[in-house]
């Protein structure tokens, strides 16, 4: 007698290749955790780009807000769609989402939209995006494979220079673009990768000495004057307190203002009346720090943590090296971003324009931050249980 669908015995007996027990796994390997965690900094975001929007005039109001709602669901849509799906057939499509992207920077380096000195914005349709946002989802995905094969040491030359060639051709495009923010987070999720395959100690001394040698000339033929100035007010907060100083001070006083509890909600704070620049972009978390205090930052900041650490986390438990790679970039993307964006506002770091992931205001990078989500989850899904433990690197460090 045949046994009943449901039942233990077909459960059993149901071959694993068609989606049985495997399937039953993964699903339950779904990283609610993480999710949960993303949704809730978004919701931390709409509500907080509500409290920043209240002072100001703008017409026909709520349509910010309307355009952050819609970005937000279509970013969990897409979150959920690509974690269900085996993560190995990501690698083929890989190669034409990175073309388009290429094409994308190209379109923006020649027709592009200048918004604050930095011509990133293209318009098509109707519909105004950042390629570069695009960009860094398949930059990471394309540089896995890569890293993969380096890792496994079944790397040939020509795969290091196609590695070199697929990380430094949208650098060069973004550069062109003059948005120097973005291209250092594509340095800095190379770096991660480069770091996660198992480099010897050496090779990083010796990148580090000549990223070092290059500042000379990174400092006098490309940098502009107001990066110049970011990067000198960075180093003496006095010298331009009315131009680039002024941003971080109006941030600090901000978040100062915040003290250890936080203003009322119906107590409209020095944030919300515009006395600090780009406060529903770059500089919303002094908006968040001013009404939630010194305790609600902490709070906050640990949810950012546990985001980056559950990432991580992932990562070390990927299936095979492929997933574990993007799962370094992608999570190593939002670290980037977090720490820059706060760093720049309490005046850490220099104001690189980077904004907060899942808070800022900005329908590309909302659904870029959600699509970066929905890969790892789907990293998370398909993991197996190693037998042993590995290290995510293939080569010892010396």
């Amino acid at each position: 007698m045949a046994a009943n669908v449901g039942s233990p015995e077909y459960v059993k007996a149901r071959p694993v290749g068609l989606g049985g027990i495997k399937e039953l796994r993964s699903v339950r390997q779904f990283d609610v955790l993480l999710f949960a965690a993303v949704l809730i900094n978004a919701a931390i975001g709409l509500f907080y780009l509500n409290v920043a929007q209240q002072a100001e005039n703008i017409s026909g109001g709520g349509g910010s807000l309307r355009t952050q709602m819609a970005a937000i669901a279509i970013g969990v849509v897409a979150a959920l769609a690509l974690s269900s799906f085996d993560y190995k057939y990501f690698r083929v499509p890989s190669y034409a989402g990175y073309i388009a992207c290429i094409l994308l920077l190209v379109a923006t380096s020649l027709w592009g939209r200048t918004t604050k000195g930095n011509q990133n914005w293209l318009s098509m349709l109707g519909v105004s995006m950042q390629a570069s946002e695009l960009a860094k989802i398949a930059f990471v995905v394309v540089s896995a494979t890569f890293f993969e094969r380096i890792a496994q040491k079944t790397a040939i030359r020509l795969d290091y220079m196609k590695l070199v060639f697929y990380a430094g051709l949208p650098v060069g495009l973004i550069v062109l673009q003059k948005d120097t923010g973005t291209a250092i987070v594509f340095v800095f999720i190379f770096a991660a990768m480069l770091f996660a395959s198992g480099i010897k100690y050496r090779y990083i001394i010796m990148m580090a000495g000549a990223a070092i040698a290059s500042l000379p000339v990174l400092w006098m033929f490309v940098l502009r004057d107001v990066q110049k100035m970011r990067i000198m007010t960075f180093l003496n907060p006095d010298l331009d307190t009315s131009n680039s100083g002024y941003q971080v001070m109006r941030s600090k006083a901000a978040i100062g203002a915040g003290q250890l509890f936080g203003r009322q909600l119906d107590d409209l704070g020095q944030a919300q009346f515009m006395t600090v620049p780009e406060h529903m972009n770059d500089f919303i978390f002094a908006v968040i720090a001013e009404k939630i205090g010194f305790f609600g930052c902490a709070a906050f900041v640990l949810l950012i943590v546990f985001i980056m650490l559950r990432g991580y986390y992932i990562a070390s438990k990927a299936r095979d090296k492929y997933g574990a790679f993007m799962a370094v970039g992608l999570t190593s993307m939002l670290a980037f971003h977090y720490i820059e964006n706060i760093g720049m506002c309490i005046g850490l770091l220099p104001v690189t324009g980077i904004p907060l992931p899942f808070v800022s205001q900005g329908g590309t990078a909302m659904v870029v931050n959600f699509v970066a989500i929905g890969i790892i989850l789907s990293i998370s899904m398909m993991r197996e249980k190693p037998p042993a433990k590995q290290q995510l690197g293939g080569a010892e460090r010396k």
